[in-house]
């Protein structure tokens, strides 16, 4: 199962890789850049492009996720992969793959009778960082808070414990990575970069670990 799963993530990376690259920096208008980047990730060939470094990325963490927590949280993989990428290249996480993947997700979720409590832990980290953006706007953006909800429901389902660490592992990676940036002085303790990707690598993290 983990093999097929890491060859369809092999395959889904190509649209990935194609629906990340649609995304700029300061779109005029966002509902016509999120139908743009749906339609052109729909008619992408999926061949993976070279180097294919989306595609296996993709490939990998689908199957890592699949083996870890199970087929229920594959869709999760998917569009948190994308969302890593545009974030990391935009500081930004759009709207047309956050919002939809609230009914997604859930649906998702569904089988594994733990729907309550993952729409409960869902509402609990978006509050969690809707909290901290509310007292440091500067330090994260809304659609932070929005991607807490969506990290915060899949952990939620897999316990309490995996809640807590997908929550305390996304904020640790982000402040080894601002550290790292003071150290090597690429960065001063002013300069900004994208939250998204560290928290999606915390949950990860408890995906794999599974406590």
């Amino acid at each position: 199962m983990v093999a097929l799963v890491a060859l369809l993530g092999l395959v889904a990376g190509r649209y990935v890789r194609a629906l990340a690259g649609a995304f700029g920096d300061d779109p005029d208008d966002l509902r016509a850049e999120g139908r743009a980047a749906l339609a052109g990730a729909l008619r992408t060939v999926p061949v993976p492009a070279w180097p294919p470094t989306v595609e296996l990325a993709t490939a990998a963490v689908t199957a890592l996720t699949a083996w870890r927590a199970g087929l229920p949280y594959v869709y999760l993989a998917l569009a948190g992969t994308a969302l890593a990428i545009i974030d990391w290249r935009t500081f930004r996480l759009p709207d047309v793959i956050t919002l939809p993947s609230y009914p997604i997700l859930a649906l998702s979720l569904l089988p594994t009778g733990e729907l309550p409590r993952a729409l409960l832990g869902g509402a609990a980290l978006a509050a969690v960082y809707g909290l901290l953006w509310f007292v440091r706007p500067a330090a994260m953006g809304l659609g932070d808070v929005k991607l807490a909800g969506l990290i915060g429901m899949a952990a939620a389902a897999l316990g309490w414990p995996a809640w807590v660490l997908a929550a305390v592992a996304g904020q640790l990676l982000g402040a080894l990575y601002a550290v790292a940036l003071l150290v090597t002085g690429r960065a001063g303790r002013r300069t900004e970069f994208p939250l998204g990707p560290f928290m999606l690598l915390g949950a990860l993290t408890a995906f794999c670990v599974g406590v």
